[in-house]
């Protein structure tokens, strides 16, 4: 029998997946029990405060861990972080808390937190205006236009100032036919590679760099990067510790890149980076949040 069979722990993500199922297995192997959870699946009934996932009452269970809430980043994300609100209220303990992590799924949100709290960040504009627009990419030389809602450098694309004015515009506007509310960031020259710095419960366990293939402009596992280990100097850590403090986290990963002007951060990830972890550094980050999740839980 599993040495904490009493727990009943579901594991939310995209079933098939390898970070949803290797978080999946580290609970069974600690539980005996193992549900993953596809939030598409999942009904609120409020009059009877119950969500369903096919059989299963979600507010019945001990806790739900958040590995993936959707297989892409949009608004109808927000939503369903919102159901599992519900869940809490009924005493089911969510890792990550649901209002924390809606915090970062909206990269706006994110910024703007990571801005009051005086973490050093790209130059970046946030507008709906496509003169003003103009104006950033004109200023910046070279910049990034971001959805407010993406992951893996999804829906991204670099627009130069070295360009006609009109082409440049023709390309803002193509962007912002997808994205009314536009973020705009200063293209930065990278070393070839940026950094995941991996936090469990506010506690720093290591650094992983993601080294850019050939060419490409970002460093994404999704553009052909890989992952490498990574050894940051203190004042790395310091900082990356600082941006995810704010956020309350169980558990993150901080993305930092060192520029000549000094490390910067892109952004806090809502669920972190089980691969780079383990790959670059040889982290079973899986089995280290199982065990985190059942020390809170035997609290």
């Amino acid at each position: 029998m599993a040495e904490n069979a009493e727990y009943k722990i579901g594991v939310i993500g995209i079933p098939g997946k390898w970070s949803t199922e290797t978080l999946a297995d580290a609970v069974e192997e600690k539980t005996g029990y193992r549900l993953v959870i596809d939030m598409g699946e999942v009904s609120l009934d409020l009059e009877r405060q119950r969500l369903m996932y096919r059989d299963q009452d979600l507010c019945q269970l001990d806790a739900l861990i958040v590995k993936k809430i959707s297989a892409s980043y949009n608004p109808n994300t927000l939503d369903r972080l919102e159901l599992l609100r519900v869940a809490e209220q009924a005493g089911v303990r969510v890792f990550s808390r649901a209002e924390n992590m809606l915090r970062l799924i909206d990269r706006l949100s994110c910024t703007v937190t990571l801005r009051n709290a005086g973490i050093p960040m790209p130059a970046t504009r946030v507008t709906e205006d496509v003169g003003a627009a103009v104006t950033a990419v004109q200023d910046f030389g070279s910049a990034v236009f971001k959805p407010l809602y993406s992951t893996k450098a999804r829906g991204m694309c670099v627009i130069d100032a070295h360009r006609d004015h009109d082409e440049i515009e023709r390309e803002i506007r193509a962007f912002q036919a997808d994205n009314p509310m536009m973020y705009i960031q200063q293209k930065i020259e990278l070393p070839g590679r940026d950094l995941g710095m991996v936090f469990l419960n506010g506690e720093y366990l290591g650094t992983y760099a993601r080294v850019s293939k050939g060419d490409a402009w970002n460093t994404t596992i999704h553009s052909g990067g890989k992952y490498a280990a990574h050894t940051p100097p203190d004042d790395v850590i310091a900082l990356a510790q600082r941006a995810q403090a704010p956020f309350g986290m169980d558990f993150t990963t901080v993305d930092v890149a060192e520029t000549a002007e000094g490390p910067i951060v892109f952004e806090v990830s809502a669920f972190g980076g089980f691969r780079g972890a383990l790959e670059g550094i040889g982290i079973n980050a899986a089995g280290m949040y199982t065990e985190h999740v059942l020390r809170q839980l035997a609290r």
